[in-house]
């Protein structure tokens, strides 16, 4: 998406949010200009240090996921035998909503951060596990006996063959898992914290009834979202240019 689309359709959303504001005429539908003026204020009230918790708890589940899933991807890819035998517990898990172990991820964990970044983490594992054993296990055997012939052993196909060729699936596993990953995101920071733009949301909708800064940690949590799936983009870009050579 070029930056003219994308103002296209930041100014289409903000023209039909200002009309639904005209015609609701109440205070739980503010108008744009009223919430981006309270979304400036808040910055300097807190806001800020909301989005940075927030970011913080989402860039540590993601580069957990990443970390431990990724290899044991591959692994599955290569060896048939482990994967038939890990693939009942993988195919059993990986359709069930992981927002359903909040509570007990809680029980376990208590307060802080450890288990909000476990909850996402729950997420994006199984997205990038399975997506990237299913691209290790898809590569031409060609491509792999070509590298053996020239003496390449398990760690040099491992490093040169298996991982850049899963980079895609792994980049692909995330741009799928943002979203989600954020809306589990404000679910969790419903509980046990008093820190993350999902509790600031919480606080200023239901309890203190500020709407417009219930908005405004509404925008905030979008841009966070954004954020995030372009700059998978941009990494897609520069790990992966070999998909947008034409």
């Amino acid at each position: 998406m070029n930056r003219r689309d994308l103002l296209f359709g930041v100014a289409a959303l903000l023209i039909l949010w200002q009309l639904a504001a005209w015609i609701v005429q109440r205070p739980i539908l503010p108008a744009p200009v009223a919430v981006g003026a309270v979304l400036i204020k808040e910055l300097g009230r807190g806001l800020i240090d909301h989005f940075l918790v927030s970011l913080w708890r989402v860039l540590a589940s993601t580069m957990l996921s990443i970390f431990i899933a990724a290899p044991l991807g591959l692994i599955l890819g290569q060896s048939q035998r482990l994967n038939r035998l890990f693939s009942p517990l993988v195919y059993l898990i990986y359709p069930i909503p992981k927002v359903v172990f909040v509570p007990v991820v809680l029980l376990f964990l208590g307060l802080g951060d450890a288990p909000k970044i476990v909850i996402i983490f729950l997420i994006l594992f199984f997205q990038i596990l399975v997506l990237v054993r299913d691209q290790a296990a898809n590569l031409r055997p060609e491509l792999l006996q070509s590298v053996r012939s020239l003496g390449a052993g398990r760690r040099a196909l491992f490093r040169y063959v298996y991982l850049p060729a899963s980079l895609p699936a792994i980049l692909t596993a995330l741009r799928q898992s943002v979203g989600t990953a954020v809306a589990v995101l404000y679910i969790a920071e419903l509980y046990a914290t008093q820190k993350g733009l999902g509790y600031y949301i919480y606080l200023n909708g239901s309890t203190l009834l500020n709407y417009e800064a219930m908005y405004a940690g509404i925008i905030a949590m979008s841009l966070l979202g954004l954020g995030l799936y372009f700059s998978v983009d941009w990494l897609e870009h520069r790990l992966c240019p070999w998909q947008y050579v034409s």
